[in-house]
């Protein structure tokens, strides 16, 4: 068969598997990533590539000690922390919940605690007469960008895995040194943006209908947005953060998880930290980061379950561990399958696509933005296309960049749960899905977003490194 024909084939083989995965959800596109990989060994006669077992350590490891931070109610402490800084500067609501939302899904590496937030955010701006919709959808789309910045994440597991290593070399802390800033400043730029966007709610027809027909507490007298019973909405509490409870156990639990996190960093800023060992062939080694962040997640996890007696039981029934074996999953199959493409292809890929990303930089930006959207995961879009970004010899700071505004387009199409749980949990109807796939509320903040920190991102990458 003539190279470029099978080159082609074995391209529509990765993008079906990847289509019917994201169809299907969840494990599905792990499944179906073993189900290319099958393909393209027995059908097409390639050579295995090697699966990402030391990204899927990592997400096991920091899923375990995220989860039993969980179950000791750290989560709990960690969202009654942040609903209080929100609450404290109600009138910037649309820049500091965004900013808030990020640093603990930042500390944390995951996404899930922006749900407990929601109602914190539509009451406070609700009932300061700020339209519900510019806080609700920057606080949403930031977490797109947020695990590209996390230490923690799944999607910063399957990054660290493939720069960090010879050839590349480019560490944790650089990455950090990029995407933190980059997302730092598209979430203000985009606050300010979205800030000016929609009717004013005392302006808002439909908001206005919905006080008068009782439906809505009148946010014009203060009143609380709690409507659970319209009718009590005047003796509602003033505060959704104070309704939140949390324990002793829960804020030691977070801290210990925190520390943790604290010391992956220092030990990337400063490897001589790191323990090393005398080898064979001469000179030293010294541990490497993929496996510092496991050893250091498995002690945080020992240590919660010693000082904070979390029920070890009920691991399997919290959200994060749940979100995470699916993350590894899907990562583990559709990672397999682009590594066994990449490596068969590798001359192709370099001397075709490398010349597209050579004369236009933005191809590689466009390319993992599009996955994200189809595959609504950052670190399947991250195991798909960076490696194609690396073998074209992107320089690794610019790669860096774009990754982290890319990887943002998860929240192109209203279809992800923080999307539709925001539309949800908005009971003024200002956050709306839409009808057409790209009129919803999301849509535009998610695009001023993912374009600013490419942008700021790809230029600190190219003046530092």
């Amino acid at each position: 068969m003539n190279d470029t024909l099978q080159f082609f084939l074995e391209f529509a083989v990765v993008l079906a598997c990847i289509v019917m995965g994201t169809r299907v959800g969840g494990i599905g596109v792990g499944l179906w990533g073993g189900a290319g990989v099958f393909i393209l060994i027995f059908i097409f006669g390639e050579a295995p590539g090697s699966p990402p077992a030391t990204a899927v350590a990592i997400i096991l490891a920091v899923v375990t000690a995220a989860a039993l931070m969980q179950a000791a109610g750290g989560i709990d402490w960690m969202v009654q922390v942040a609903a209080g800084i929100i609450e404290r500067h109600p009138k910037r609501i649309t820049l500091v919940a965004p900013l808030t939302a990020f640093a603990f899904a930042v500390g944390a590496g995951t996404s899930n605690i922006l749900y407990p937030l929601m109602p914190v955010i539509y009451d406070v701006s609700y009932r300061n007469g700020i339209r519900p919709s510019r806080p609700m959808s920057v606080a949403v789309v930031q977490s797109g960008v947020a695990l590209a910045a996390s230490p923690v994440s799944a999607a910063m597991a399957a990054m660290l895995t493939l720069t960090d290593v010879p050839g590349v070399d480019f560490s944790l802390t650089e990455i950090l040194s990029i995407t933190l800033p980059a997302c730092i400043v598209g979430i203000i730029v985009t606050s300010m943006v979205v800030s000016r966007m929609g009717t004013e709610l005392e302006d808002d027809p439909e908001v206005i209908a919905k006080i008068e027909a009782g439906l809505l507490p009148d946010f014009r007298k203060g009143a609380s947005t709690d409507t659970a019973d319209v009718s009590a909405a005047g003796d509602a509490p003033a505060s959704v953060a104070a309704t939140l409870t949390s324990t002793k156990e829960g804020r030691n639990a977070a801290m210990l998880f925190l520390a943790g996190v604290v010391s992956i960093v220092i030990f990337g800023l400063w490897p001589d930290l790191r323990p090393s060992w005398p080898v064979d062939a001469g000179g030293e080694a010294t541990l490497d980061m993929t496996s510092t962040i496991v050893i250091i997640m498995f002690v945080v996890g020992t240590l919660i379950v010693t000082f904070c007696r979390p029920q070890v039981k009920t691991l399997p029934d919290q959200t994060v561990f749940k979100a995470g074996m699916v993350a590894a999953i899907a990562l583990f199959g559709i990672a397999w399958l682009t590594a066994t493409f990449i490596d068969a292809n590798e001359t192709l890929i370099v001397d075709t696509v490398g010349g597209w990303i050579d004369d236009w930089n933005v191809v590689f930006f466009v390319s993992v933005f599009i996955v994200a959207a189809l595959t609504t995961s950052q670190s399947t879009a991250t195991r798909t296309m960076v490696p194609i970004g690396i073998a074209a010899g992107l320089a690794p700071g610019v790669l860096t960049g774009m990754w982290a505004g890319a990887v943002g387009g998860v929240y192109t199409l209203p279809s992800g749960g923080p999307q539709i749980a925001g539309a949800n949990f908005d009971l003024s109807g200002t956050t709306k899905l839409g009808t057409k796939l790209v009129d919803h509320s999301y849509f535009v903040p998610m695009l001023i977003l993912t374009t600013t920190t490419m942008i700021v991102g790809s230029l600190i990458g190219a003046v530092f490194y």
